[in-house]
């Protein structure tokens, strides 16, 4: 049974699910829109989020802890310089999911646009 647990395993060892939020995570920020299935979306939605929190905060060690998270610099330098920035006025609630019409044609896996809202 799967009381209380929020996340989800997506059929993936630990280190290869923190390899693929990484770089979701990663093109989320960089192209500011990415395409996934739904269930990926939902998923990296709070990695995003607590990036863009960490951000927010802007310290040595909110910076360093980014750095453990998503070891992109040239991603993190983005968080820190320009979204942190953006979302400053707001209190979470920094993505929207956008489900998308069509499914997935291999395996009809609920597609979704996955961007930030301002």
């Amino acid at each position: 049974m799967r009381h209380r647990v929020k996340k989800k395993k997506f059929d993936r060892t630990s280190e290869q699910r923190r390899a693929l939020f990484r770089s979701l995570v990663r093109a989320l920020i960089l192209e500011e829109r990415i395409e996934t299935t739904l269930e990926r979306a939902k998923a990296v939605r709070s990695v995003a989020e607590k990036l863009i929190t960490l951000g927010k905060r802007g310290d040595l060690s909110a910076r360093r802890r980014a750095l453990e998270i998503l070891p992109d610099r040239s991603a993190v330098k983005k968080v820190f310089d320009e979204l942190a920035v953006r979302f400053d006025g707001r209190n979470g609630g920094y993505t929207r999911i956008i489900k998308l019409p069509d499914r997935r044609r291999g395996d009809s896996a609920q597609m979704a646009i996955l961007e930030w809202v301002e």
